[in-house]
C-alpha cells in the first residue's frame, strides 16, 4: 500500500537574527529546529509524535501544511511533492489535510460566531452547498448541538472550543488530519470524550490521522505507530505496543517511567535524566540527549547513531540501545512480588 504522507529527510530552520549580526558578533542568523526527519503514515492509520516541549512536533507539522518553510528534504502527500508548492499550487491540498490547532480558544477569532467559523472553509475553498446544513452536519459530526452556531469564542467552554476546532478541521473532509495535543488542558473525563471522538470518526470518515502530543496515555489509547522526538530529531519510532514493552533509547524509557499507570500495584520510579534540554543555539554534538545519559558512552559524544532495528518497523538511533529497556525490570519484579 502506497503511503498517504511521506517525509524524508526535513529540515526546518527558524531566523533569529540578521546576517549582518551574524558577521559582526558570531552569533547564529537561525536555529533549526526540526534536523533530518524521516516517516510515512499509510492511509487508516494513526501515528503519533511525541516528546517534550521544545522537541520540534509542532513545527514539522506546521511545515507539513505549509504553515512554515521547510529548508531541506521533501515532503509528499499521496505521492505528489507539497513541500515547496506556492500557495496557489498548495490551497488544492490544504482541502485534503485538516489541522487541529494546540490552542483551542485562540485558534478561533474572537469575533465571528460559531457559524461564521465553520462555513469559512467553504467560503476560501470556495465549495457550494447550503451554509447553514454544512455547519449543523458539522456540529452534529463533534457531539455539538446546532444552536452553539449563534455562540461566541468566549462562550464555549475548553472542550466545546477544541471541539468546534475539530469540526473546522472535518469542514471539507479530508483524508489526512493532523491533530496538535488534542487533549491538553482538559481534565481527564473531557480528555477520554475527544480521543472516543477521533476514533469514531477516523472510523466513521476514514480518516488518517498525526497525533502530537506529550501525553503517553494519548499515545497508547489511539496510536498505531509512534515516533519519539528530542531537540528535533526522531530517537525512536515503532509500533505503539513494541515501543512501550521494549523502549531502546534512554530519551522513551524515561518518558514512559514519568508516565502515570492505572494500577496502584506498579508504581515506576521515573528514571533520572541529568539537566534540562539543551538550547537550540547550543546543540551538543553527536547525540544530542548525551549529555544527559548516565550510560552515554565515548562514541556519543562524537557522532549521531546511524539508525538501527530491534524488530520489523522498530528503529532507534542509540549507540547503547539495551540503556533505554533496563527499567522495565524493576517494575516486572515489583509487580510480581505483590502479586
Amino acid at each position: 500500500m502506497n503511503a498517504l504522507l511521506e517525509v524524508e529527510d526535513v529540515r526546518i530552520r527558524f531566523p533569529v537574527g540578521s546576517r549582518l549580526n551574524a558577521a559582526i558578533t558570531g552569533a547564529p542568523a537561525s536555529i533549526e529546529v526540526v534536523v533530518g526527519v524521516s516517516f510515512s503514515i499509510q492511509p487508516g492509520e494513526t501515528y503519533a509524535l511525541v516528546g517534550e516541549s521544545g522537541s520540534g512536533k509542532t513545527s514539522l507539522a506546521r511545515g507539513i501544511v505549509g504553515l512554515v518553510p521547510t529548508h531541506a528534504g521533501s515532503i509528499s502527500f499521496e505521492g505528489r511533492p507539497i513541500s515547496r508548492l506556492s500557495e496557489k499550487a498548495l490551497l488544492p491540498i490544504r482541502r485534503e489535510i485538516g489541522m487541529i490547532f494546540q490552542d483551542p480558544t485562540g485558534s478561533l477569532s474572537p469575533r465571528q460566531s460559531v457559524r461564521s467559523i465553520l462555513a469559512e472553509p467553504f467560503r476560501v475553498h470556495r465549495q457550494g452547498g447550503d451554509l447553514d446544513a454544512h455547519v449543523a452536519r458539522l456540529l452534529d459530526d463533534v457531539g455539538l448541538p446546532s444552536s452553539f452556531a449563534s455562540r461566541y469564542p468566549h462562550q464555549l467552554s475548553g472542550g466545546q472550543a477544541r471541539r468546534v476546532g475539530m469540526a473546522r478541521a472535518l469542514a471539507l473532509r479530508p483524508k489526512l488530519l493532523i491533530a496538535d495535543e488534542p487533549t491538553a488542558g482538559l481534565d481527564v473525563s473531557v480528555q477520554g470524550e475527544m480521543l472516543n471522538l477521533l476514533n469514531e470518526l477516523q472510523a466513521r470518515l476514514g480518516l488518517t490521522i498525526l497525533i502530537i502530543t506529550h501525553n503517553l496515555n494519548v499515545v497508547r489509547h489511539v496510536a498505531d505507530r509512534v515516533a519519539v522526538m528530542y531537540l528535533g530529531r526522531i530517537v525512536e519510532e515503532g509500533p505503539t505496543a513494541d515501543v512501550f514493552a521494549s523502549p531502546c533509547h534512554r530519551y522513551t524509557a524515561a518518558l514512559l517511567s514519568a508516565n502515570p499507570v492505572p494500577n496502584p500495584d506498579a508504581r515506576r520510579v521515573p528514571l533520572d535524566i541529568e539537566g534540562d534540554m539543551p538550547s537550540l543555539f547550543n546543540r551538543p554534538p553527536g547525540c544530542e540527549f548525551h549529555p544527559r545519559c548516565r550510560f552515554a558512552l565515548e562514541q556519543c559524544a562524537a557522532m549521531f547513531p546511524a539508525p538501527a532495528s530491534l524488530t520489523a518497523g522498530h528503529q532507534f538511533a542509540c549507540h547503547n540501545p539495551g540503556c533505554g529497556r533496563w527499567y522495565l525490570e524493576p517494575l516486572r519484579s515489583r509487580c510480581a512480588r505483590r502479586s
